[in-house]
């Protein structure tokens, strides 16, 4: 947007009365295909990161995936980020050994479960190496590679960007957001990451809501909603906040990203939005998205999901308050 400040404020950090630091960024709102609202410059260049999974996993389905008997809990688990809990690593190696596959087919990067039980559950069985099977986006590679084999693609090579594979991806997330990609870099499970704009994101968040269930775009996105500890975890914000607001459908990413949309009214038409924090912080985004549904009218009040108490001597000695203030577009 020529002339908006880049960045807008979005959360201060208050320990004992006073401001202690203040995080910026963007956020878009779109309803009707059009931004309807905005802070910050919405038309600059970023990363999506796990963000994207749901339009990832739609070119996937499109690309003969669907043609496989697969349940709202696998879909969902595909397009996850998920805890690394024993829900999760069930529900991967079920859609890999359905095609013929394990754990070992897996190329995303290796980590140890993201959630602190899990990965304490996983020292208990006396496993001390990483595993891409407990990485957050096994899921998104167990996909990749059952997408493989339904069209007969080389597998070993799936995170290639000239693979088959990742044109589609690619060539997706360009419709669903209707931006171009001008980048294409790594992200951190090492599958290819596509640019593309805040705007762009809310714009696809917004198409994937209002998607007729039986297609390929609804089925993500209903199962998604269905299963909200699948796309992320217990104890996750994105999950507490799905299960406490009727209809809403989110997805986080990492380097503060967080994207998502909401029917304001039962039936009515979806308002799509995405967060970007400018320094990448997670912290934050619970309290933007707060504040981001008490302007649209969703919620009233602070849900408990997005109280973020500041602590000192072990003790609550402040919150992290929004600070968001939309520009609404004439």
């Amino acid at each position: 947007m020529s002339g908006e400040p880049l960045y807008g404020p979005l959360a201060d950090v208050v320990r004992d009365g006073v401001v202690e630091s203040r995080h910026s960024g963007v956020v878009s709102v779109v309803g009707g295909g059009v931004e309807v609202a905005h802070c910050g410059d919405t038309s600059a260049t970023m990363f999506a990161r796990s963000s994207l999974k749901p339009f990832q996993l739609l070119a996937m389905l499109d690309a003969g995936l669907s043609d496989l008997p697969w349940t709202s809990a696998d879909l969902a688990v595909m397009a996850s980020s998920h805890s690394g809990q024993a829900v999760h690593l069930e529900q991967v190696r079920s859609i890999l050994a359905r095609v013929g596959l394990s754990e070992s087919d897996l190329r995303n990067t290796a980590a140890f479960p993201m959630d602190p039980a899990a990965r304490q559950s996983v020292r208990e069985q006396g496993i001390t190496d990483k595993a891409s099977l407990f990485g957050d986006c096994s899921g998104k590679h167990a996909a990749m590679l059952a997408t493989c084999v339904v069209n007969g693609w080389p597998r070993e090579s799936y995170l290639d960007p000239a693979h088959p594979l990742q044109q589609r991806i690619r060539a997706a997330v360009e419709a669903c957001t209707a931006d171009p990609v001008d980048h294409t870099a790594v992200d951190g499970c090492g599958a290819p990451l596509f640019s593309g704009t805040t705007s762009g994101l809310a714009r696809g968040f917004a198409a994937l809501a209002e998607a007729d269930p039986a297609s390929n775009p609804g089925r993500v996105a209903h199962a998604m909603r269905e299963h909200p500890v699948l796309v992320a975890g217990h104890g996750r914000d994105v999950t507490a906040a799905m299960q406490a607001t009727p209809g809403l459908l989110l997805k986080d990413g990492a380097e503060g990203v967080l994207a998502g949309a909401v029917h304001q009214a039962p039936g009515g038409p979806a308002t799509g939005f995405a967060i970007k924090v400018a320094d990448g912080a997670a912290r934050p985004r619970p309290v933007v998205l707060a504040a981001l549904l008490q302007a649209l009218g969703v919620v009233d009040d602070t849900p408990e999901w997005a109280v973020s108490p500041v602590l000192g001597g072990g003790r609550v000695v402040g919150h992290i308050h929004g600070s968001l203030t939309l520009v609404w577009n004439a």
